[in-house]
Parts: C-alpha cells; structure tokens; sequence
C-alpha cells in the first residue's frame, strides 16, 4: 500500500507532536499490566485452569478464578465473566433485567444510551417483544449538560420525586452521541451525589470501549455493577467471544439469575475451552488498549490537520478507544471506512457498504476487517447515515497496523471528500 508523501509527512509530524502523549499511555498500560500480573500471582494462576468444562460446567476452578480476578481489575466485590455472553448490548441486557422489576424506573443519567438498547429498554420496537417496558419497567433520561457534565441538581431532584427510581444508568463511552466520553472522576463524582441522596438505587455503568483507558475503573468509585464486552477493550483481541458483569454481590447474583437460572447463577457455565483466550485477553488488555489509543490519537491529529472536525482532539484526556470525525457527507463517511477496510488484516478486499443493521434506527455503514467478527479492539470504523455524517473509529491491535490504517482511510477521502478549502490529495 503506498501513501502519498504529504500525508507520510504529516503522520511524522503528528508522531512528534505526540510523543508526550504517548508516553502517557504507555504509563497507563504499565500500571494496568502490574495490577493484571500482581492479581494473577496472588490467585495462583496456573496451566490448569485453562482446561476445558462441559455439560453444567460445575466446579470450574478457571471460571471461578478468573471471576475473582475480574472483580479485582474492575474494583468490585463479585464478579461474573463468561465467552457466551455475545456482546456488550447482552452483557447490558443481563444486568438490566437482572436488577429492575416491575414498577420500577429506569433513570439513564448520561442522555441516551447505545442504540441497540434502545428495544431492550422499551424506546423503540414494537410492543410485547419483550423488552423492560413490556415487563412494567419505566425509563427515565436526563441529558448531559453541553460541556458534557452531569445535570446534577436535575438528576437529585427526579430522585426524590420518584421513589420508583431502581436504577440509574450511566454510559460511559459516547455511542452514537456527539458528547464526550465521561472519566472515571466524573462517573465517581455523580455516584456519590446519587448515594447520598438514595443509597436503596443500583448504579449501572456501561463500561463498553472504556476499560484500562484509565488506572481505575467505575467499581473503585462506587458502581454496583459495571458491565462491558470481551471483544472490545477487556479481551485484548484475544478473547474472540464474552462479556462481563462486575460489582457488588448483591448486584452480580442478581445479574447471575438472569445469566442462568434463579438458584443457580454463576454456580454453573460450561467453558468449552475458553478459558485460556479469556485470561490471555485480560493480560494483552493494558497493552492493546494503549495501541489503540494512540491510533485514536493519531487520526485526531491527522484528520484535524486536515480541516475536520474531530473529538476529542490529539491533546485533550481521552477516557475510552472511541475517535470521532465528522465527515460532513454520506460519501465522506463510506469513503473513510473504505480506507479503514483496505487496510486491515483480514477482508482487505472487500467494500463496505450502508445496511440496514438489527439495532439501529439508520443505515449504517461498518469497516470491520478483523480476526474476530464484530470485534471493535481490532481496526474498526462505523457510523450512521444522518447529518452530521460522524465517523466512529476505534481499535488498533498494533500501533503500526493503526497507523496504516489511519493513513489509508486519509487518502480514501481526500481523494473524493475533501473539506472544504482542501484539494484531494494524489
């Protein structure tokens, strides 16, 4: 693949204009990686816990050891971490249902969660499909303020006038919201009003894209559970399934009722020989994560260079894997997740186009030349087809896979979508 001389030339600038930033992930990813190895000497991590279970799958002593060391990564007291939870969407469904009863309400505190949840909470989809309203469960949203902070005093308020509140929801990550991702200080910060004000409400954070961006997670400021999926950030791009739910026992053998049976909950779960991809995905974790946050950094650089709008920008906190730009156009957006396709490892020569896609109140169209379908730590990029025609990009199992990929998906639209005042690059 060869690239035009100006964008090597920029990709080099943006390299040194990066450095210091880079050095802060690789920061974090060393600290991460300790507490991964610390946990794993402390449980005695050994070749037999890698072997496989059938049938029930009781007695587990892999299963049971890597639900320790999740609870421990993720700052909570329990744990449930399983390779047939499908995705994240699941993961978040099963604690969901797991927690709220009928009459309760559901109070998503970050605006409007991913849009595959929106049919299990009862927004859209039709009726009697079984989602939380059909089972008499209420929703609830308060936006995020526009700088991207809680509408605390809002969020207090409702809580008092509404003792049916069971859950408050929070989302890390942006979705397909043009917000910003939340920190961990921040998602601490709202618990603790929450808990003041109502310590009989459950706080759920979507943990999705977030994990060991930071040295903590939402569990160390207070979460009672936390949840988020293997093919993203927490497997490291080795588990090729799974989801995890993490947080205090009450909330975990709830979500484990669900998971399961009542009466049986995490007791129970075959591995299949799962479980050495899971705990060699959770020590890649610290170290695939930053390779994915640098790309992330990267084409913030490069594409903000190039006259788009991007967030977050090459020099600001970023909390999870997620780079958004906004493309501006529908050919804009398809051209860049072209660029991301031609220059991944896997299904390099195939061409993405806008579907109709289960979940999803628009077309969109998705990059996702991966070793694992669906897989977003890998190279991947998607969007919507609607104004203001954002990109979401995310992953980078390697820097310099990342860094082809960025430079791939540059030219792929400055060749037929430049912005405005740009001539198309050759």
């Amino acid at each position: 693949m060869q690239f035009s001389e100006s964008l090597l030339r920029l990709a080099a600038e943006a390299e040194k204009a990066l450095a210091p930033r880079f050095a802060e992930f690789d920061e974090i990813a060393f600290q991460n990686t300790q507490r991964v190895l610390d946990s794993f000497r402390r449980h005695r991590v050994s070749d037999a816990m890698f072997q496989s279970s059938s049938g029930y799958g009781s007695g587990d002593k892999g299963r049971e050891t890597l639900d320790l060391i999740w609870a421990e990564m993720m700052g909570t007291e329990a744990a449930l971490v399983r390779q047939n939870i499908t995705s994240g969407t699941h993961a978040l469904t099963i604690g969901l249902f797991g927690l709220l009863r009928p009459n309760d309400i559901l109070y998503s505190v970050a605006g409007k969660p991913y849009e595959t949840l929106e049919e299990v909470i009862g927004i859209s989809g039709e009726a009697g499909n079984g989602s939380l309203k059909d089972f008499g469960v209420d929703y609830l949203q308060t936006d995020l303020n526009a700088d991207g902070t809680f509408r605390t005093e809002e969020i207090l308020g409702n809580l008092d006038k509404l003792p049916a509140v069971k859950v408050v929801f929070i989302q890390r990550s942006k979705g397909y919201l043009d917000r910003k991702t939340l920190s961990v200080e921040q998602i601490g910060e709202i618990i603790a009003a929450v808990k003041r004000r109502r310590s009989d409400v459950y706080t759920v954070v979507d943990n999705c894209y977030g994990e060991f961006t930071e040295t903590r997670e939402a569990g160390h400021v207070g979460a009672d559970l936390v949840i988020g999926s293997l093919i993203k950030n927490a497997g490291g791009g080795m588990a090729e399934s799974g989801g995890y739910l993490a947080g205090s026992a009450c909330a975990v053998e709830l979500a484990s009722y669900r998971l399961t049976s009542v009466g049986i909950g995490g007791e129970q779960g075959a591995t299949l020989g799962q479980n050495k991809s899971l705990y060699k995905g959770l020590f890649y974790a610290p170290h695939t994560v930053a390779q994915a946050m640098k790309t992330a950094a990267l084409a913030a650089y490069v594409f903000e260079k190039l006259g788009y709008l991007v967030e977050p920008r090459w020099n600001e906190p970023r909390y999870d894997i997620i780079q958004t730009v906004r493309t501006g156009s529908a050919e804009g957006l398809c051209a860049f997740c072209r660029g991301i396709q031609s220059g991944s490892p896997v299904d390099a020569f195939v061409t993405p186009e806008p579907w109709e896609m289960a979940g999803y109140a628009d077309r969109v169209v998705m990059a996702a030349g991966g070793f694992t379908q669906g897989s977003s730590i890998e190279l991947s990029a998607d969007g919507p087809l609607r104004p203001p025609y954002t990109v979401f990009f995310q992953g980078g199992l390697t820097y310099e896979s990342g860094r082809i990929g960025i430079l791939s998906a540059a030219q792929a639209m400055l060749g037929t979508n430049p912005p405005e005042g740009k001539e198309p690059i050759s």
